[in-house]
């Protein structure tokens, strides 16, 4: 699955400064919201739902914190870069900059796997990584990203 299937270029945002994990869920919550016409908070709930099961920091300061919601028909994704790196609890304890926001319907298990996966893949390469960290502008890491 191509990651233009989930993530518009509208929803990839650049030099976000928030100061904690906190205030990035409630952030990428509200503009994830604003794709499917839900509450914010309701968006927000369900992703911090999700990292009480354990952080969904996966490592050289990548987080792709995800849920699955009833109201969602579609994947949807929002993808961040930080203006400052931010501490998550990720697996390797270091501090997150790229952050990828994955809303998925809660009906089909199978779909929101192949899409965690597909982004996943996508975030854990070196190269792609230091191509994001290193882009002036949003289109340009929509690119990146969809390649």
């Amino acid at each position: 699955m191509n990651v233009s299937e989930f993530l518009a270029v509208r929803d990839v945002l650049i030099g976000l400064d928030v100061a904690d994990k906190v205030v990035l869920l409630q952030r990428l919550a509200q503009q994830a919201a604003g794709e499917l016409d839900l509450k914010a908070a309701d968006v927000a709930a369900a992703l911090f739902e999700r990292e009480k099961l354990g952080s969904t920091g996966t490592g050289a300061g990548i987080a792709i914190p995800h849920a699955r919601l009833h109201q969602v028909t579609r994947p949807i994704g929002v993808f961040a870069r930080l203006k400052k790196a931010i501490a998550f609890d990720a697996i390797d304890d270091k501090p997150v900059d790229l952050v990828f926001v994955l809303l998925v319907p809660a009906s089909n298990e199978g779909r929101h796997l192949s899409v965690l996966a597909s982004i996943a893949r996508k975030l854990r390469d070196a190269a792609t990584q230091v191509q994001l960290r290193k882009a002036d502008t949003a289109a340009k890491m929509y690119e990146i990203l969809c390649d």
